[in-house]
């Protein structure tokens, strides 16, 4: 179906609609079209997250030129009576991690999640066409990191408005019909929850029946619309600009998503976290009140400047942990580098340090006791595999005091959390969000600033008692529930 032309009843400039063949040529000349080929599907259990959320993984085999039209043919390992596929891709941990939220829903719901990354498949079009788009992206945003300039005039300004623009979502349309094949044997009547724009549309293009596009962050863009697919989205704010495409043309009056496109669900949460919000927020009111060192997780990506930003709040936090008034939980996700370089930069560290390195049953372990026990030092974690090195985030953040993070998608997370500096112009509005709702601190845009925060962290009981009162408070009317109902939506439409 023709997706780039017309966008909810929007028609597009003739040199837009130009453009978005234009690029899809171009991609088709370098990576190939393997639209008239057919892969095969396995079904097999992931081997980090399989056991804790259920999650299967969906694998494709070598292809074969495709003899005749597709058949409703269910490859072995397919339930398509309780089965859900997770369409995603590997863009940074964010949709990573927004896939593990909604498999573990459908987990705790009596589903069984099916974990499609479309960044996967080496031998498709599809992977080619993602890859060499996320590794352009993947550039961008280091240099944005490291460069002022760049960054107010270059990738700010793409993040913010030219992601927001419809045109922008006719080319991603175009190119998107490169990445259906990958869909050509899955089972139709599968339900597919897409945590990426790319998955949701490639779905669209294949012809799968019920398709959930679960758009991101809190900045409306077209960059994530799915015609044809149902979007989710996490706030209200986001449900109002979406609605009305609001700013995607310029200052245009535009045709609004219908009401049956769209829907609020809340915040995409695993089921492990939500389930234990009260329990959790009750023990990081006592080790405060008992005077415990108060637990600090860091999330650190390979972006350069980043590294600066922690390696500035350790050394602050440093006399606590010598003096046992804080304690520090570092994952470096799978960039063993990062730890490295920080250990070189503060040196000190390492009399504090117990390295957790690509031992996953040790990590999970240190996770379990310490939501009981006492916790002290630094703890650094990095493991080479990506499931271990998203996911290891998830298990940490239940006995962590406080989670020191750039606004992404753990904005969203029913913890305590520290704002530093964004990544991306659109990322600013998840703190907003966060700050309005009491979970979270504005964006600090500066060392001295984030600085200043930890000091509010770890100086005073009011202002982190009444983040966590907040987060109980926010779980009651229904915040975090965000998974539950995206999967539940996804079946809403198979019946």
């Amino acid at each position: 179906m023709e997706k780039s032309t017309v966008i909810f009843g929007n028609e597009m400039k003739k040199a837009v609609c130009k453009k978005a063949v234009r690029t899809k040529e171009k991609f088709a000349k370098k990576f190939g079209d393997d639209s008239g080929i057919s892969y095969p599907v396995t079904v097999v259990e992931n081997p980090t997250i399989g056991g804790i959320l259920g999650v299967q993984e969906i694998r494709l085999g070598d292809g074969k030129k495709a003899e005749k039209a597709d058949a409703e043919k269910v490859p072995e390992g397919f339930d398509t009576e309780k089965g859900i596929i997770v369409g995603n891709i590997r863009m940074g941990f964010g949709h990573y991690r927004i896939s593990m939220a909604i498999a573990s829903a459908a987990h705790a719901l009596g589903y069984q999640p099916y974990w499609m990354d479309l960044n996967s498949y080496p031998q498709t079009t599809c992977t080619k066409v993602i890859s060499a788009q996320n590794d352009l992206y993947s550039l961008g945003s280091r240099i944005s990191q490291k460069s002022r300039l760049f960054n107010r005039f270059v990738w700010e300004p793409m993040n913010y408005e030219g992601f927001r623009k419809l045109s922008y979502n006719a080319c991603d349309q175009k190119n998107a019909e490169l990445m259906a094949p990958v869909f050509r044997n899955i089972p139709k009547s599968i339900p597919v929850v897409a945590t990426h724009v790319w998955p949701a549309q490639a779905a669209i293009h294949a012809g799968m029946k019920d398709v959930v596009n679960a758009v991101p962050d809190n900045w409306p863009m077209a960059l994530h619309l799915a015609e044809g697919a149902l979007h989710t989205v996490q706030t209200r704010y986001a449900y109002q600009g979406y609605r009305i495409l609001n700013g995607m043309q310029g200052n245009n009056v535009l045709k609004p998503m219908p009401e049956d496109a769209l829907i609020y669900t809340g915040h995409y949460i695993d089921h492990e976290i939500v389930s234990n919000i009260e329990k959790d927020c009750e023990a990081r009111k006592a080790r405060k009140k008992n005077g415990e060192p108060m637990r600090f997780l860091l999330t650190i990506g390979g972006a350069g400047a980043q590294r600066e930003i922690f390696a500035e709040i350790i050394r602050e936090l440093l006399p606590l942990i010598r003096e046992r008034k804080a304690a520090l939980y570092v994952n470096v996700g799978d960039y063993r580098n990062v730890w490295t370089e920080l250990c070189a930069q503060l040196p000190e560290m390492k009399e504090y340090a117990t390295e957790h390195f690509n031992n996953w049953e040790e990590t999970r372990k240190f996770a379990e006791n310490s939501l009981e026990g006492k916790t002290e030092g630094i703890h650094g974690f990095w493991h080479e595999n990506i499931f271990e090195a998203v996911y290891c985030t998830n298990l940490l953040m239940r006995s962590c005091d406080v989670l020191v993070t750039k606004p992404s998608e753990l904005a969203f997370y029913p913890v305590p959390k520290l704002f530093i500096r964004r990544v991306g112009g659109h990322e600013q509005w998840g703190a907003i969000h966060s700050a309005e709702i009491g979970d979270g601190t504005l964006e600090c845009r500066d060392i001295p600033h984030t600085l200043q925060m930890l000091k509010l962290f770890t100086e005073e009981t009011k202002y982190f008692c009444d983040m966590c009162d907040n987060i109980v408070r926010n779980k009651e009317v229904g915040i975090y529930n965000g998974a539950y109902e995206v999967v539940k939506a996804a079946f809403a439409n198979k019946k």
